[in-house]
């Protein structure tokens, strides 16, 4: 199998060159696998590239830093263009959280037939993740599975391996996030999906990714709700809707019943918020049949 590991990077000068260095000693033992080393590096502002190159990996650079779904982007479009042409895609961090030794075990399932497979944190060991993030990734992986009705514990890892025919029929569309927009359109386009169980190192050094727990926390949800409502818009505008139409009724059923009890007639801004929440309501659900059948 001719494979191409790529790896994104972003400042990651200290981590870069040993990644690359485990990567080469694993896959040299593997004779059944030619294999090259792609590192896209988004921008960096050290010495990133050059110790990338040092070590023979191909360094492709954007002129700036443009964030982890573009970059990815750019790492499926180096691996199309590459010569000869490639059979399959790894994709690995260059934090070494991730162990190289598990990259065969990734490979061979795509050699058993699948056409994307899923490195596991939560089916694997994790040294430490912090507790927002933890609780992120899970509330991913419910809606996650949800939406595509398969049962996927990790989507958001950044250990995956892919065949060609992926790279080459699943587009990455979103400028905020590749991992789940990836798995979904993965599942949707009825490719074989498998996980394997990994190792999750505890990152050295401070992540570049979670600066601050309560952000992270509020973008996650962020991209919950994007991902419900791309994806499942009939449940997203569909509860939305449902939830401000119970609103006002709520609040026309307290405006009759001070009618029945008192017999006073008044309260109009209530009656018209009432009457505006249901209205807005219905037209909200509407919206979504709609969107769920422009979606099909």
């Amino acid at each position: 199998m001719n494979v191409v590991v790529s790896i994104p990077a972003y400042n990651e000068e200290a981590t870069i060159a040993a990644v690359i260095r485990n990567i080469k000693l694993v896959l040299g033992k593997h004779r059944n696998y030619s294999y090259r080393v792609l590192v896209v590096d988004d921008g960096s502002t050290d010495r990133t590239a050059e110790a990338a190159k040092n070590e023979g990996a191909a360094v492709h650079s954007h002129p700036k830093n443009y964030g982890l779904a573009e970059t990815f982007r750019t790492e499926v479009d180096q691996f199309l263009k590459m010569k000869p042409q490639a059979d399959a895609m790894v994709h690995i961090d260059a934090d070494g959280q991730y162990k190289a030794e598990e990259i065969p075990s990734l490979l061979k399932r795509i050699e058993e037939g699948n056409d994307f497979v899923l490195g596991s944190r939560f089916k694997g060991h994790i040294e430490r993740m912090p507790l927002v993030k933890k609780l992120g990734n899970k509330a991913f992986a419910k809606v996650i599975s949800q939406i595509t009705r398969t049962r996927i514990s990790d989507p958001q890892s950044g250990f995956r391996a892919f065949t060609r025919e992926v790279a080459e029929k699943v587009p990455i569309i979103s400028s905020h996030t590749y991992t789940q927009e990836q798995v979904i359109r993965v599942v949707k386009n009825k490719f074989r999906i498998a996980e394997v169980p990994v190792y999750f190192a505890e990152r050295k050094g401070k992540s570049r990714l979670i600066r601050n727990p309560l952000e992270y926390a509020i973008k996650a949800w962020i991209n919950i709700l994007r991902i419900m409502r791309d994806y499942e818009p009939l449940k997203f505008f569909g509860l939305t809707g449902a939830a401000m139409f119970a609103a006002g009724f709520i609040l026309g059923l307290r405006l009759l019943y001070f009618y029945f009890t008192t017999g006073i007639v008044g309260h109009i801004p209530s009656i018209i918020l009432s009457v505006l929440l249901m209205s807005i309501g219905v037209q909200v659900i509407t919206f979504g049949f709609l969107a769920d059948m422009m979606k099909r």
